[in-house]
């Protein structure tokens, strides 16, 4: 693993409310080197807002606060909309979950796979079809001509996905934030997607932060993992050893992950006054 691409220290975001300032991430501290790093929790816990924060994202009405927000040695809070716009879709990119709400229905493929191409480097027209093929290609579609040329609504879900990561790799990032990318997707088609993404990165020298809720996913994926919790981090271990977590929260999302075996049967419940099963 090589320097760490990704540093935030004390990330804590905040919305206004009638009741006064509700903070949703609590002085959350990680870093991202050239590896796959799962942020996993529950709805609500803050995995998403944290990633959005690191994207640069999140309303205007949020209220950040870091000691260090920085993205290859680049202090993202000095950004302005400008700064932004030159470092999304060049220097990280974001995979959302479900294509039918991040592709647009009224263009096709291929322009919106070429979209960062065309934002961020001089290829001439014909250079960056090809690149885009190649991409569609790489991503294991198998007709990429006839991708590139047809609408998302002529795509399945699976397809569909696919085409957003070519999408959001095509300009070959240094950072991947993967938002629940497999969640709108069969368990088969998750496998495939979360193999996928894993062999480019490594391809292609990336790193990846994967949000998400399934651990059983993210303890095949993953290097590293960490858990969050009410807007904070709870615990930190390698992915291959979420089975040993010493958290009570922690052990408590691993025991209620269904199976062959738990089917037909009540899962553990979390006790949420003693953060025990």
């Amino acid at each position: 693993m090589t320097d760490h691409i990704l540093n935030i220290e004390n990330l804590s975001i905040a919305f206004p409310s009638d009741a006064g300032s509700v903070q949703v991430v609590k002085s959350v501290s990680l870093t991202v080197g050239r590896e796959i790093v799962a942020l996993v929790g529950e709805s609500g816990s803050g995995k998403s807002m944290t990633g959005r924060a690191i994207m640069g994202l999140l309303p205007r009405r949020a209220e950040i606060a870091a000691e260090r927000l920085a993205f290859d040695g680049q202090d993202l809070r000095t950004l302005n909309a400008s700064g932004w716009n030159r470092l999304r879709g060049s220097g990280m990119s974001l995979i959302l979950q479900d294509p039918k709400y991040s592709l647009n229905p009224a263009h096709r493929v291929g322009r919106q796979v070429e979209e960062a191409l065309l934002l961020h480097t001089r290829l001439s027209a014909s250079e960056r079809r090809e690149r885009a093929l190649d991409m569609l290609d790489k991503v294991g579609l198998t007709d990429p001509k006839r991708v590139y040329a047809s609408h998302p609504a002529a795509l399945s879900g699976g397809m569909g996905q696919r085409v957003m990561i070519a999408a959001m790799l095509i300009n070959r990032p240094k950072l991947i934030i993967a938002d629940e990318p497999t969640s709108a997707l069969d368990r088969g088609l998750q496998d495939q997607i979360l193999t996928l993404l894993r062999t480019l990165t490594e391809e292609f020298g990336m790193s990846l932060l994967l949000i998400s809720h399934d651990l059983q996913q993210v303890s095949r994926y993953a290097d590293r993992v960490l858990v969050m919790r009410r807007g904070e981090i709870v615990e930190r271990l390698p992915a291959a050893e979420l089975s040993n977590a010493q958290s009570p929260y922690t052990r408590g999302l691993w025991a209620a992950r269904p199976s062959a075996e738990t089917y037909g049967t009540r899962l553990p419940v979390l006790d949420e006054r003693e953060d025990a099963v």
